[in-house]
């Protein structure tokens, strides 16, 4: 039976790529925000969710930290996607007869080179898949849109130039999200282990919580703080670390963790994705 994938954005966005590559045989479910794909998930509306968390030129996608640690949801596995960026034009369209170029402001930024060198206007849009489906439903020949190749197929458009971002090391880091906790097993191939923390109000109290993984070995490859409610007192951290809690190493490194934290949450453990 096919299953039903959440995502966040119009179809055709690069979200959906990722859908599309994890999930070839399901079925890709749009949501408008990130918000309603995480609730997708939660009320079973969807079986899984994928959510951009950073993005290798961008950094972090801030609303996701927030979001995740309350969602109840739980990582099962991660997804690096190079995003290649595509200039789209109505069926018979020739590069020589774009004129003007609308997509995400950040795509446009990523494609200044192009769009300076073909002397194309720029229009700033809500995002690429939606600008791919604004050119289609317009039908101008002089309008492009930058957005994926799988906007191009669905919104019958041409493919009129490939990968012409400024960056090629460009690439966005997806989780998979469930309702159900689905871990990865030990000595099954390499394991990420994600979770939250907060540390106790004394001096020093990161320094020391850190200390554990570095002792024991442990590879943090990602530690990030945000504000919690608002305040500039309260502060939480998100770690990603390799290797799985069952771990000798990794159980010694949360032992040490726990004496100088008030709050651990474990997020996901599962496997570590291919950059």
């Amino acid at each position: 039976m096919s299953k039903k994938i959440a995502f966040q954005g119009e179809l055709g966005a690069f979200s959906h790529s990722a859908v599309a590559a994890l999930f070839p045989q399901d079925e890709a479910f749009a949501c408008e925000s990130f918000e309603d794909s995480i609730k997708a998930v939660q009320n079973g509306v969807a079986d899984f969710g994928v959510v951009p968390i950073e993005n290798s030129l961008y950094g972090r996608i801030a609303d996701i930290h927030h979001l995740l640690p309350e969602s109840g949801l739980n990582i099962v596995g991660e997804y690096y996607l190079p995003i290649e960026m595509n200039l789209l034009g109505i069926k018979g369209a020739k590069l020589s007869d774009i004129k003007s170029v609308q997509s995400l402001s950040v795509a446009l930024g990523q494609c200044r080179k192009f769009i300076a060198s073909h002397g194309l206007k720029k229009i700033n849009a809500i995002d690429t898949a939606g600008s791919a489906k604004q050119v289609a439903r317009i039908g101008n020949i002089t309008a492009g849109a930058i957005a994926s190749k799988l906007a191009a197929d669905i919104y019958g458009l041409d493919v009129l130039a490939s990968n012409i971002e400024d960056a090629k090391h460009n690439t966005t880091r997806f989780l998979i999200m469930s309702k159900a906790e689905i871990k990865a097993l030990s000595n099954n191939g390499p394991v990420k282990t994600t979770f939250v923390f907060r540390v106790r109000n004394v001096p020093a109290a990161l320094y020391k919580a850190m200390g554990g993984f570095a002792t024991n070995g442990i590879n943090m490859s990602k530690l990030e703080s945000y504000m919690v409610d608002g305040s500039f007192t309260a502060t939480q951290f998100y770690a990603d670390i390799e290797g799985h809690p069952d771990d000798k190493s990794v159980k010694f490194a949360f032992e040490e963790l726990e004496f100088f934290t008030d709050f651990i949450k474990i997020l996901g453990v599962y496997p570590k994705g291919d950059k």
